[in-house]
């Protein structure tokens, strides 16, 4: 999937070859905002654009722009990666919920 990234905000981008515009929406925030433009460097402008009309209304009616994430998701794996994991995890001495924690930080530091 092609993105863009602004304020820490991930704006989702397609092309309508039957419209001939690009296209998109912002992702995970609690309404549906959306953008477009016939070319790419415009779609930057617009997307940035978007974002901060989104802030500037969320912070004028007081209300939060994100979805709260809940710290918690089901993820489905292969069986075998699910045995090798959870062996991983017993002979560090650590829950497969600390293990995977651990996995996800190490993978996703900045």
């Amino acid at each position: 999937m092609n993105t863009l990234t602004y304020k820490d905000y991930i704006g989702s981008v397609s092309y309508s070859a039957e419209d001939e515009v690009f296209y998109g929406k912002i992702e995970h925030i609690n309404d549906l905002i959306t953008f477009e433009s016939e070319n790419a460097h415009e779609l930057k402008k617009v997307f940035k654009e978007a974002v901060d009309d989104y802030l500037s209304f969320c912070e004028e009616k007081g209300v939060r722009p994100d979805k709260p994430f809940k710290g918690s998701f089901n993820v489905r794996v292969k069986p075998s990666l699910h045995k090798l994991a959870y062996q991983r995890a017993i002979q560090q001495g650590i829950s497969l919920n600390r293990f995977i924690e651990t996995t996800l930080e190490k993978e996703l530091k900045e």
